[in-house]
């Protein structure tokens, strides 16, 4: 690894621009629905998780674009099998056959994005595949995690002059600064990186979520978490850390089965994430010192210091006399010694809030 090749010491407000909307720091989170192979071979099916999608409060709808031919082979051999995991027992070629959107549907599928108002993008995996995309007017792009260490296509992908939000699942520091140098070496410093975790379903204790915070330190970039664990609270979590980009896996249903429906969101699910994004985003809120508009009311039951006994004009004052307690009507406890050894002005009759025009002046 070269430090710093794919680096930036700016400040810490990052943002990229994605069709006219500032994402990064102090913006809303961008949230994303990643259709995947959740159309289950339907483009009815794909129609509607775009629309329920947008619906349930998401502001970006993903889809993903390759045929088995463009990023595996058709071999069977012991290297294209799969031996652990949700997909253990399949081979590469017949998973992308299961899983793969037609690339006929997806201009189409962009125009219903768009008429429903969610923004529409895609991860290509090979040049056809980019080539295609901008041939349908495609505006930002997504890179996968296992895609990373694909130094061309990143760099085709960053010729395009697009933004690009890239996934770091598995990747080291050095694989992302390479990825990260080879995106800038086209000219592009539109690029956000996502946090990811690439396991399906992914667990949260493996996240390490501070990790997407030192990415942002490092590369100058906004960041933000692919989210393949079950449950909304990574992304929640994510966001209070810093995150401006969430994506999470999308389904109508998961008794729809496809490659991916086990480990993605339905629609209560997701719309309940959104919801607590945006009521964590307030929480954070911005810096601010004394009483919030809520808190107004409660001042008045701080301490103040009140008279303990019937006063008579011309008393000195004693701490037997005064006493700080709630309510905040009276002085400031701040002043309590320095009323002691005070002489009363006027009679003061016990449980009176004591003033400064009570007693002689101690200022």
């Amino acid at each position: 690894m070269h430090p710093g090749k794919g680096r930036t010491n700016r400040g810490m407000n990052y943002s990229i621009n994605i069709k006219g909307r500032k994402v990064g720091a102090s913006n809303p989170t961008y949230i994303i629905a990643e259709m995947s192979a959740n159309h289950a071979g339907s483009i009815d099916n794909a129609r509607e998780i775009i629309r329920i999608a947008k619906e349930c409060g998401a502001d970006c709808i993903k889809v993903q674009t390759y045929t088995p031919d463009t990023i595996t082979m058709d071999c069977d051999n012991e290297y294209f099998h799969i031996d652990n995991g949700t997909w253990k027992g399949e081979n590469l070629y017949q998973l992308y056959g299961k899983a793969y959107m037609p690339w006929e549907w997806q201009g189409e599928l962009k125009e219903e994005a768009e008429k429903v108002g969610i923004d529409f993008f895609s991860t290509p995996f090979d040049k056809s595949s980019v080539d295609f995309l901008e041939s349908i007017g495609m505006e930002f792009y997504k890179i996968a995690s296992f895609e990373i260490v694909d130094i061309p296509l990143i760099k085709y992908v960053a010729s395009k002059g697009k933004p690009i939000i890239m996934s770091t699942g598995m990747a080291t520091l050095a694989e992302i600064d390479e990825a990260v140098a080879a995106i800038r070496s086209e000219g592009n410093n539109q690029i956000a990186l996502l946090r990811c975790a690439s396991a399906y379903p992914a667990i949260t204790d493996e996240m390490n979520l501070k990790t997407m915070q030192n990415m942002s330190e490092t590369f100058g970039v906004p960041v933000g978490l692919s989210d393949h664990s079950m449950g909304s609270i990574g992304a929640v979590t994510a966001v209070a850390l810093g995150a401006s980009i969430i994506e999470k896996h999308f389904c109508l249903s998961r008794d729809i089965v496809t490659p991916d429906s086990s480990f993605s969101m339905t629609p209560d699910e997701f719309s309940c994430m959104v919801k607590d994004i945006r009521q964590a985003e307030k929480a954070i809120g911005v810096v601010k010192y004394g009483p919030s508009k809520q808190e107004e009311t409660n001042i008045k039951f701080r301490k103040s210091i009140f008279v303990e006994k019937d006063i008579l004009a011309g008393h000195v004052i004693t701490e037997e006399d005064i006493r700080i307690i709630r309510p905040g009507y009276g002085m400031h406890p701040k002043y309590y010694d320095s009323v002691v050894g005070q002489k009363a002005l006027v009679d003061i009759r016990r449980g009176t809030p004591l003033q400064f025009g009570m007693i002689s002046d101690i200022i």
